[in-house]
């Protein structure tokens, strides 16, 4: 699977009336024109991976939510390894052999990668695997790994580049219950990472109902059929092993059947706010009280539902500052015929819907996007938006005109004032049964690269080849904080405009992203300054930084490391 996407010329003069749109600087021209993502599966060494559902003609539930994965540095070499969850079968109605839950590939440094699972301690691992999250939550220098299932969920503990599965001993296993996305996070600024892990509905096989499309077809039933299960949360207790607070830090009442979180300090008091995508149920958008301890108020915020007061589908989620208002803006991946949603915080923890305004919405209304998250494809300074689209009923297109169940994805282009163009074609545009999305810089030339899953299929890995535009991009790690610096807030400015980011897991949908953090320069050749605010409290600034390095910026030091980019992979002139 080998190809190209090439993007340009594809701005058009289109806004709201009040919201004027500019044309296209030369500066955003050159880049888009030069925007190329080439899918490279088969050169990487990924063509043999295949998610399993174990469908066996029922259509049980869980078959239908697919297979997450992303980018992990598990041996801490430096260049982002890939993680993937491998599904499952029904013992009673499967003679093939189990699946493995896990499939974890090495990075070569090549730009191709060699699978390692069974060597580093996570072959013959057999549950219905579907998400992954991955943080150093004992702090020793290596990243963990967290695997949700439908029935216990694992955490394997990183020693070296060998793991070990902790899950029970270390008290987040959970009990039997069908889990999707989880994120760790600092919610207490204590210096430990604490675990949000997003349940959907109580689902078994000897519940499972029966469901038809359009009265002709039997296929997957709806989450409103089924009682949701709220999510749980695990305080990091500093010893290696967790403390169930879901009732003390204020997780449980909620609807359940959640499917994304994804993490911002929305009023700026230092404290880690928690957003929640819940499917056919009211989004979530929790209030840190700054102990640790949270206040639900995502109805009176204005983001818990669609335009007409609906629930929609939640899946996907991100949420990052997209325009020059510095404020936050959230996105939520819903269901075909429901718009992406695009909420715009206004201050005082209140939020408009530009879900039109922004120009996603019509583009979006009949694909159904599971994958979706925030990074700067281009270069330029400004979020892009991506989302990864696929249909849950394979007979979709027989009962629903202009509906497939196999999407193309989008990618909304940033143009620089929170309006965005959808851009996607080519490879990237192909249509693929979508659920989990992920990015890195693979092959550390400075840009960011795209792997997405598909239900009962492959992988895909997509490699950004632009060819104008710089970046500055900045790995942490804490001391007094968290050792991956999970939760604070990077600030760098570039020609007197700040541009912010946050190191984080969560967001997407079953996924892990890297924890760098990556500053588009468009074409400046530096970036003025950087500002790193740490979650226990420190404030690191430092000068101007030259485009073409990756950045090691320790707690309350200088900086440690400065490492050019793999400019052997960059595409000719």
């Amino acid at each position: 699977m080998v190809g190209s996407m090439v993007l340009g010329g594809l701005f058009t003069a289109c806004g709201t009336p009040d919201e004027p749109v500019e044309s296209p600087s030369t500066e955003q021209e050159e880049a888009l024109q030069s925007l190329t993502f080439t899918e490279v599966t088969e050169e990487a060494g990924l063509e043999g991976f295949r998610h399993t559902t174990g469908a066996f003609g029922n259509r049980w539930f869980p078959e239908s939510m697919g297979s997450g994965g992303g980018f992990v540095d598990f041996d801490d070499d430096g260049w982002p390894d890939i993680v993937l969850t491998g599904g499952g079968t029904w013992p009673d109605h499967s003679d093939a052999a189990p699946v493995e839950a896990l499939h974890l590939y090495r990075n070569n440094g090549d730009g191709t990668f060699d699978e390692v699972t069974a060597e580093v301690g996570l072959g013959g691992i057999h549950a219905y695997s579907l998400g992954v999250t991955a943080a150093d939550y004992d702090n020793d220098g290596d990243q963990d790994l967290f695997i949700t299932t439908l029935g216990e969920n694992l955490l394997f503990r990183n020693d070296g580049g060998r793991f070990s599965e902790v899950g029970t001993e270390a008290g987040v296993a959970g009990g039997f219950s069908w889990s999707t996305s989880a994120m760790f996070f600092d919610a207490d600024r204590d210096g430990h990472v604490d675990l949000y892990v997003g349940n959907y509905v109580d689902w078994t096989p000897e519940n499972d109902l029966i469901c038809m499309l359009e009265g002709m077809i039997r296929s997957y039933c709806t989450p409103e059929l089924y009682e949701g299960v709220p999510a749980r949360f695990y305080h990091n207790n500093g010893d290696g092993t967790f403390s169930d607070w879901t009732d003390r830090a204020g997780f449980a009442v909620a609807p359940g059947k959640t499917l994304g979180m994804a993490e911002i300090d929305v009023n700026g008091d230092g404290w880690s706010d928690l957003f929640v995508a819940n499917d056919t149920q009211r989004d979530l958008f929790y209030l840190n009280n700054g102990d640790g301890t949270f206040k639900e108020q995502g109805a009176l915020s204005g983001m818990a539902y669609d335009e007409n007061g609906k629930a929609r589908a939640g899946m996907g989620i991100d949420v990052g500052v997209v325009d020059e208002t510095g404020e936050p803006t959230l996105f939520v991946g819903n269901f075909s015929k429901e718009m992406i949603g695009v909420f715009r915080h206004i201050g005082n923890g209140l939020f408009v819907d530009r879900a039109a305004a922004s120009q996603i919405g019509r583009p979006s209304l009949l694909t159904l996007t599971f994958g979706l998250f925030l990074f700067d494809a281009d270069l330029d300074g400004d979020f892009d938006l991506y989302a990864a689209n696929g249909h849950v009923q394979p007979e979709i297109d027989e009962t629903q005109e202009g509906i497939d169940y196999a999407e193309s994805a989008h990618l909304f282009l940033n143009q620089r004032d929170g309006l965005f163009e959808d851009v996607a074609a080519g490879d990237l545009a192909k249509p693929i049964v979508g659920r989990g999305a992920a990015y890195a810089d693979y092959d550390r030339d400075g840009d960011l690269d795209i792997l997405v899953t598909e239900n009962s299929g492959p992988v895909h890995l997509y490699r950004n080849d632009l060819d104008t535009g710089r970046s500055v991009r900045v790995h942490l790690e804490g001391t007094a904080s968290n050792r991956d610096g999970l939760s604070a807030r990077v600030m760098g400015y570039v020609a007197g405009k700040p541009l912010t980011r946050y190191v984080r897991t969560g967001s997407s949908f079953l996924a892990v992203s890297e924890k760098e953090v990556t500053f588009g320069l468009g074409q400046a050749p530096y970036l003025d300054s950087l500002v790193v605010y740490w979650p226990s409290g420190a404030v690191n600034r430092h000068g101007a930084q030259e485009a073409g390095f990756q950045l090691t910026l320790t707690e309350g030091e200088s900086i440690a490391e400065a490492t050019p980019f793999n400019t052997l992979s960059l595409p000719p002139n």
